[in-house]
């Protein structure tokens, strides 16, 4: 893996046409981008596609798939057939392993979302989920996702070096949204980190959004994170 491809960059924006027009500003200072629902009906996967195989650049679908397993093994099965680097489902169990078996044998990596990084103690509580320290939880998670067939986790850069010390993320992979190069505002983010403490914890791949892509030159923005990075 490239220093380059250790940068993924999340084309936050309503549509396809939008998108092209920002990975066009990027040019060769990303390598790697992400396509996420919210483009979705804006022509993502269509974007994805065109990035893929006319531009030579990986893709990491963020789709975040949960439903029963049939429904989510069909999805993937579908999904797989493209020929994109990552795909994301929650990470509950029988979400992962009926992914794993959709996935066949792919490429296709399967990366289970532990908890949003947008998220804190106080929204798990309104959600009633299970009590307890949200760093224990997300390790938790990670744990059993990794154990059920997951080729990685989605989590906080905060928890990339507790989950990259469990067993099970031997040989997996940690991406981490939630980076903020120094100075950027947070947004909604709740759990953030730079983009070099990541990678320095653990993580393989850092997804950064907002900061590039709202800059005015979000080409320099993408190369000042992967010169942080290298740093």
């Amino acid at each position: 893996m490239t220093t380059s491809d250790k940068l993924i960059v999340a084309l936050d924006v309503p549509d396809a046409l939008q998108g092209m027009a920002l990975a066009e500003k990027i040019g060769d200072a990303a390598s790697f981008y992400k396509i996420g629902l919210g483009m979705l009906t804006g022509g993502g996967l269509a974007l994805a596609n065109e990035l893929a195989d006319e531009h030579g650049k990986r893709i990491f679908l963020d789709m975040k798939l949960f439903d029963i397993g049939a429904t989510v093994e069909a999805a993937v099965r579908g999904l797989s057939r493209f020929g994109h680097d990552f795909l994301t489902v929650h990470g509950d169990p029988h979400v992962v392993r009926a992914a794993a078996e959709g996935k066949g044998g792919s490429d296709m990596k399967i990366l289970a979302v532990t908890i949003l990084t947008s998220l804190d103690r106080q929204d798990l509580d309104a959600s009633c989920l299970k009590p307890g320290n949200i760093t224990d939880l997300v390790q938790e998670r990670a744990g059993t996702a990794l154990a059920n067939g997951a080729d990685g986790v989605i989590a906080s850069p905060q928890e990339a070096a507790l989950i990259r010390a469990l067993p099970e993320a031997a040989g997996k992979l940690i991406v981490t949204p939630g980076v903020r190069p120094e100075g950027a505002a947070l947004g909604d983010q709740k759990r953030v980190e730079t983009p070099a403490k990541a990678i320095s914890d653990g993580a393989d791949h850092v997804v950064v959004g907002r900061p590039i892509w709202k800059n005015a030159d979000p080409r320099a923005a993408a190369l000042a994170i992967q010169a942080e990075i290298s740093g």
